[in-house]
């Protein structure tokens, strides 16, 4: 055959080749083999719920919206809670909640257009603290987008920065693989947000997406028969296979390990030292290591600890390796430093607080994280990218007996007692009006039951907290995490409670961050929710106006007015607590009554009013 035979030949397939491929894209070969079945009353909902049962998922939180409702009905038919709050931010807050302590994938789903704008600052919260979660949004119909829709926006530009993964589904077929793969994606590596659209056109049944997409009226002329016959194309396409059995089960989640001379060298260099810190950060908490196990593989190492963020309660309060207080200090010392999880960030000072010459080891799911201001401030002997908690438990069983310096260790606990007893001396000094916030959180502390957890969700008087309230087990606080995020409280103490009904479930409030969720006591109440809420009530932004005062003569925008919190608590059927000075006596009574209202049933917000001391002075705000 010579060459213009062959070019021929050409010329005469390129048309075949384009109508096969028109014919793809239209969807014509996949309905030759799939049927589709108008009359069905089945819709994409029923899908979403098939594959969230199959992945264990117990709650689905929302803010109800026309483009979701078919998810949120075929849920709670499944027997998936489904869980309405006032704020879209609070549904992914609450879902964020419930990745942290279950395991499992949380889930919010949220409506179109304002109803995902709404979530992306609790997404961006779930990013930074390396918390999976699925955000599941409702959109226009794909071929209504672009022209004029009902909250039609570009929804994905939105997240592409934010999440791992970020897609549409375009057909009923593609909704159980895309939500399997975005699940995994969500939980494996170093975990996070993954966002899924769903258009209102994969959702509905098949009647109602004709009735909407074709409308009733004949079509006219060649050009409007060919315009309905696209239509009718698009929607047969959309739903051809929709109903065909699929694989609903959960994908392999991959997690990086440790390699086994990585553990070694690790273990060659803790045998070496003398004065050893271990620092576990909130990744350490994260599967498929149990808590208990890592718990068991520190105490078996017996290297003073100290622990931040979601790792706080993973030692016991009087666990005799646990430290709180002097830790600048106690990293000036230490001649190894194990950072298990932990970053090199603003909480450690970019890496400035280690002493020179000293051995630092750290491991990270994130090679970003990893090397946080690393060759800047500080250099790892060692770095490895993998899973903190297991290398910890491999480290501990390839150092069999050994033992901690009990000369460091005392050091260490010497001053962790000398701060604690002048922690309870300046409990002990009246302010100049209402309470001492350190005697309010130690009289707190004290009648915290084993089963409690904390919800920490504000500025100054959180970070007062942090250094006197201890979290009694193992995922018992939760905080935003490195965005240092406002707003959480509501959201996460509703998915706190809803995964560990027996515990008492505290939310620390400031008077600022009430303010974002203040709401959500109408959520804990429909839903009955008892949880208990402790708002340190000192008229101000305080984290802002230590610094702001001081430096720039000036406290504007930093004031508030001492309100009265718990009625507005009341006012949506909760249980209101107020105390001031003229209760510092009954402190531990009023508090006794707030957990008996909880224990009843009732949510509570206990309204503390509060001066100002001078405990947390020179702590950071930018």
């Amino acid at each position: 055959m010579d060459f213009t035979s062959i070019a021929c030949a050409a010329l005469l397939a390129l048309p075949v080749v384009a109508l096969v491929a028109l014919a793809h894209r239209l969807g014509l070969l996949y309905q030759l083999f799939h049927k589709v079945d108008p009359q069905s009353p089945r819709h994409g909902g029923e899908l979403v719920a098939e594959v969230l049962k199959a992945h264990g998922v117990r709650f689905v939180f929302t803010l109800a919206g026309g483009h979701i409702s078919p998810v949120l009905v075929a849920s709670e038919k499944v027997g998936i809670r489904v869980v309405d709050t006032r704020h879209e931010a609070t549904a992914v807050f609450a879902a964020d909640a419930v990745s942290r302590i279950s395991g499992r994938i949380g889930v919010a789903v949220v409506t179109a257009g304002p109803g995902v704008t709404n979530t992306v600052t609790a997404v961006k919260n779930a990013q930074m603290a390396e918390s999976p979660l699925l955000l599941i949004g409702g959109a226009a119909a794909s071929l209504q987008k672009g022209r004029g829709a009902l909250q039609d926006i570009d929804q994905l530009s939105l997240f592409r920065t934010l999440c791992k993964v970020t897609t549409s589904v375009r057909t009923v077929r593609d909704i159980v693989p895309t939500l399997r793969k975005a699940i995994a994606t969500a939980q494996s590596g170093t975990p996070g947000p993954v966002f899924v659209e769903l258009p209102i056109d994969v959702l509905y049944p098949f009647h109602v997406v004709q009735k909407e997409i074709t409308g009733t009226r004949s079509a006219r002329g060649l050009r409007g028969k060919v315009v309905q016959w696209y239509l009718q194309n698009y929607i047969r396409n959309l739903f051809a296979g929709a109903w065909d059995p699929q694989d609903v089960s959960p994908l392999p989640v991959k997690v990086p390990l440790a390699t086994e001379d990585e553990v070694q060298r690790c273990a060659e260099l803790l045998s070496r030292a003398t004065k050893p810190l271990v620092l576990v950060g909130s990744q350490a908490l994260l599967p498929p290591t149990p808590a208990e196990e890592l718990r068991e593989a520190l105490e078996a190492l017996g290297v003073p600890c100290y622990l931040g963020g979601a790792a706080r309660g993973l030692l016991p309060p009087n666990s005799p390796i646990l430290l709180r207080q002097n830790r600048r200090e106690a990293l000036r010392e230490a001649d190894l430093v194990l950072l298990a999880g932990a970053v090199c960030d603003f909480r450690l000072s970019y890496g400035r607080l280690f002493g020179r010459g000293a051995t630092i080891v750290a491991v990270n799911r994130d090679r970003e994280q990893l090397l946080r201001n690393s060759d800047v401030f500080w250099k790892a002997r060692l770095a490895v990218q993998g899973d903190a908690a297991s290398f910890v438990v491999r480290l501990a069983r390839s150092l069999p007996g050994y033992g901690c310096s009990g000369e460091w260790l005392q050091r260490l606990r010497e001053r962790e007692r000398s701060k604690e007893q002048e922690n309870r001396e300046k409990a002990a000094i009246p302010t100049e009006q209402h309470l001492n916030p350190l005697e309010l959180l130690q009289v707190l502390d004290e009648l915290l039951p084993p089963e409690s957890l904390l919800v920490a969700d504000g500025g100054d008087f959180v970070g007062t907290a942090a250094y006197i309230v201890r979290p009694r087990r193992p995922l018992a606080w939760l905080d935003p995490g490195p965005f240092g995020t406002l707003g959480v409280g509501g959201g996460f103490a509703l998915g706190a409670k809803l995964c560990r009904p027996e515990a008492e479930v505290w939310v620390l409030y400031g008077d600022g961050s009430l303010g974002y969720s203040i709401m959500e006591f109408d959520t804990f109440v429909r839903h009955k929710v008892p949880v208990i809420a402790l708002v340190g009530n000192d008229a101000c932004w305080s984290q802002i106006a230590r610094e702001q005062v001081a430096l720039l003569g000036s406290g504007v925008a930093c004031a508030l007015h001492y309100l009265g919190y718990h009625l507005v608590a009341e006012a949506l059927g909760a249980k209101g607590f107020m105390v001031g000075r003229q209760d510092r006596e009954r402190l531990g009574s009023v508090i006794r009554a707030a957990q008996d209202s909880c224990r009843g049933g009732h949510p509570v917000l206990l309204n503390a009013l509060i001066g100002r001391t001078g405990f947390r002075d020179g702590a950071i705000s930018v």
